[in-house]
């Protein structure tokens, strides 16, 4: 009988582990199910956005009427590149930038080509003095202003480490990448709100990032954390304002052809500044390569994919990633260094 009453015992034990073990199967698969079809949607749109949807349309910021955009950096490179751009687009234009020389060529060019309203404010955004910002609360009120694209930034001259890195740089990169960034948003983001309010039009705020933002950057460690914060810095400006008719985004890039990158050739990774401003304004609120991201834009297609490759497989913040990084910017640093040392023997 005792016999008999083990066996049963031993049974029911087996039952039990059995049907927790196909519990178990079951949550597996469930997981697995789940995690594929987010996957495969993802996917979908990523190349959706990328390839098979229509540009944004404009006329819900006001384009054609009157409205204006603020563009900060806006005498070289991808800034000049948005003013042509948003110009095209028929908005009026509020640059913002050193050299007063180069602005007032692209303000006789663009008023010329695009019969566009161009006013032009010359400051050195690297000088954190309220004089910058009183001129540009002076230029900007009044201004039916939509659209603020915070373009202005600074990277090192050269890849460094953190503990080489001169006082004067450190302070510029965070001063005109975060504190000028900051500051001006919080003097246009009212007229922003207040004219989306009355004009019953949405309102964009457009900050460029980085890549150097998205993944740790050894040897740029401090434009790599200026970057970085814009990142966090956007994401919850965007969850403050949704809910006043004020998209905001940040745009991720890699390399793009510019003085900053000292870059000049465009490849299949690196475009010139046309191609990649182009990319953004057409994808303004779609995600491109930044899929998981909120309020992040990764627009021109080799740098999305890019992107959407990282972030599927080892992911940004790994230490693969980390030390591919720190190689490629230690060869990056070696060479100009040795550039800057034949250089100086035939001075």
């Amino acid at each position: 009988m005792t016999l008999i009453v083990n066996l049963v015992e031993q049974l029911q034990a087996v039952g039990r582990r059995s049907e927790l073990f196909n519990i178990s199967l079951w949550c597996i698969f469930g997981f697995g199910v789940l995690k594929a079809t987010t996957f495969i949607l993802r996917t979908l749109s990523l190349i959706f956005d990328l390839f098979l949807l229509p540009s944004v349309n404009y006329s819900k910021y006001g384009a054609g009427k009157g409205k204006y955009c603020v563009i900060t950096g806006a005498s070289d490179g991808i800034g000049k590149e948005f003013a042509f751009q948003m110009a095209r687009r028929h908005f009026n234009l509020v640059l913002i930038s050193r050299t007063l020389s180069k602005l007032e060529t692209i303000q006789k060019e663009l008023q010329g080509k695009f019969g566009v309203e161009v006013k032009i404010l010359s400051v050195d955004i690297s000088r954190d003095v309220p004089e910058n910002y009183t001129a540009i609360r002076e230029v900007c009120e009044g201004l039916p202003i939509t659209v603020l694209i915070n373009n202005v930034g600074q990277s090192h001259s050269i890849p460094v480490p953190f503990l080489a890195t001169e006082e004067k740089e450190l302070r510029d990169i965070i001063t005109i990448n975060n504190t000028a960034t900051l500051l001006i948003s919080q003097l246009i983001t009212p007229i922003i709100v207040s004219t989306a309010a009355s004009s019953k039009c949405r309102g964009l705020i457009l900050t460029m990032g980085s890549f150097a933002g998205l993944i740790p950057t050894p040897l740029l460690a401090t434009y790599s954390g200026s970057k970085s914060f814009l990142q966090g810095w956007s994401n919850a400006l965007a969850g403050e304002l949704r809910d006043k008719n004020v998209d905001v985004e940040l745009a991720l890039s890699y390399l793009v052809t510019s003085s900053m990158s000292k870059i000049r050739r465009a490849s299949l990774m690196i475009p010139n500044a046309k191609n990649f401003v182009s990319s953004t304004l057409k994808n303004v609120g779609r995600r491109c390569g930044a899929q998981e991201r909120f309020s992040t834009i990764t627009p021109y297609w080799s740098h999305a994919l890019y992107h959407f490759i990282i972030e599927e497989t080892v992911g940004v913040y790994s230490k693969l990633v980390n030390s591919i990084n720190y190689t490629m910017h230690k060869s990056i640093r070696v060479r100009a260094l040795r550039k800057a040392e034949r250089e100086a023997k035939k001075d």
